[in-house]
């Protein structure tokens, strides 16, 4: 099959992926997008399986984000139409009693924003609240002058470093790793703690948290793959890649799982970072340039997603549950999936413990920690399905940054995009939105205005 009529090829469907063909469909580039699954969306899709409604992971749209926001708007989304902004968030203690409620949203709910830092001290002490200051100011102060020295730490090695309590470790900073990114503060970069924290400190104001009014290939990508169809690109579902085509040292085109290939002036590496490695390794794997995408390691993430009898809890927002495998969750019946009287996804935590354990078990496991948390979910769970991914995040462990690469590559017709490439929102959808703008302007060999 020879597909040079397009001027560019993205191997890849998820936000970076649609972030950068947005980017070269106006500037007036033909784009062919291909996804290897038969739903678009990568790490932010839905699909059914086997009769429930799942989705790849349990996320949540930052009220500081700007890339993301600016590309919905440009494809005429609003994003106040497919989301509901959450006024406040829970932290549950394992005691199966404590619980406490802090707000999130200073401008539409300012009495509990504050109210929520002051009081809750069965959650945190003042003098705990107190020790994390020293390291919140330490942090951005090093953020700003030697981003590269935070990633030797880890946020528990950071925190102790700067006096952080442990009951403030536990109880604060435990649930802003597992249930953001997965991992405990023992294993969490203070880089990418603070790099992600930071950008929310001047916009302070526009901080609150969106859950998804529907699955987020039905709100959020299927209406961006019709402003791209809109726009000329072509979107190929069920299409893998097998490989990379090259001619003079010339990457040309891509090679098909089904045989054939497809061409293009450029390629747009765009898929999760195991993937992408699958397809750079073999080409390019002895040269000097991919050494430190080879060497970045990946790390799992595991949801369990429940429908139940009835809802879990009160009000579809985020809760943690430090102390516990249950990073974060949310009761999801009110928006996401309003079809269910029930319905609730969480993050596993810490992921390699679950990445291998057999289903049961990990429903056994996530039901007597509810239980710690005072949640009667063995008695509600109607069904349920474990996803796991071993290796389609950047591991954000100390010391990864170095190994991340830029989304121009020295290969004529090559560029890189994904939340794993160099961009400073981490392995988030923001990040994923920036790394497909940076491909787009490595195509374009020029900046976008």
């Amino acid at each position: 099959m020879n597909d040079s009529q397009f001027d560019t090829l993205i191997v890849g469907s998820g936000l970076a992926g649609l972030s950068c063909a947005f980017e070269l469909a106006e500037q007036g580039q033909r784009v062919h997008i291909i996804e290897a699954a038969p739903f678009a969306g990568g790490r932010t899709s839905n699909w059914s399986d086997a009769g429930m409604e799942v989705e790849s992971g349990f996320h949540k749209f930052i009220g500081f984000y700007e890339a993301l926001p600016n590309l919905l708007r440009r494809a005429r989304i609003k994003p106040n139409s497919m989301l509901t902004w959450e006024k406040t968030f829970e932290i549950r203690l394992p005691d199966g009693e404590t619980a406490g409620e802090f707000g999130i949203a200073p401008l539409k709910s300012p009495i509990k924003t504050i109210t929520g830092a002051f009081t809750n001290n069965d959650i945190i002490s003042p003098a705990d609240k107190a020790s994390l200051m020293p390291f919140v100011a330490e942090g951005l102060k090093l953020l700003s002058e030697n981003p590269m020295e935070l990633d030797a730490y880890s946020v528990a090695e950071f925190a102790r470093k700067h006096g952080v309590k442990d009951e403030a470790l536990r109880h604060v900073l435990g649930p802003l790793t597992s249930g953001v990114l997965f991992l405990p503060p023992e294993d969490y970069s203070a880089l990418v703690f603070f790099g992600l924290f930071a950008p929310g400190v001047p916009k302070f104001y526009k901080m609150q948290i969106g859950g998804f009014n529907g699955g987020m290939t039905d709100v959020m990508i299927t209406p961006l793959l019709a402003a791209l169809e809109k726009r000329g690109c072509r979107i190929s579902l069920n299409t893998p890649a097998e490989g990379l085509s090259l001619e003079d040292d010339r990457v040309t085109g891509v090679s098909l799982q089904e045989g054939g290939t497809l061409r293009a002036a450029n390629v747009v590496i765009a898929t999760e970072i195991s993937a992408a490695k699958r397809l750079l390794q073999p080409p390019f794997g002895g040269e000097a340039w991919y050494q430190p995408l080879g060497e970045l390691p990946t790390m799992p993430d595991v949801t369990i997603q429940l429908e139940l009898s009835e809802p879990l809890l009160p009000q579809d927002r985020v809760t943690f549950g430090p102390g516990t495998c249950i990073g974060s969750f949310s009761e999801q019946s009110r928006t996401t999936f309003p079809h269910v009287p029930g319905r609730v996804s969480m993050i596993l935590s810490p992921p390699d413990e679950f990445i291998d354990m057999p289903d049961d078990l990990v429903f056994e496991r996530v039901c007597a920690d509810a239980d710690k948390l005072g949640l009667d979910l063995r008695a509600k769970a109607k069904d349920y399905r474990v996803i796991r991914r071993p290796d389609h995040f950047y591991s954000v462990r100390p010391g990864s940054e170095k190994f991340r690469p830029e989304q121009r590559t020295p290969v004529p017709g090559l560029a890189l995009a994904g939340d794993y490439t160099r961009q400073p929102m981490f392995a988030t959808m923001e990040g994923a939105v920036l790394s497909g703008r940076k491909a787009a302007e490595a195509v374009l060999g020029r900046e976008l205005s």
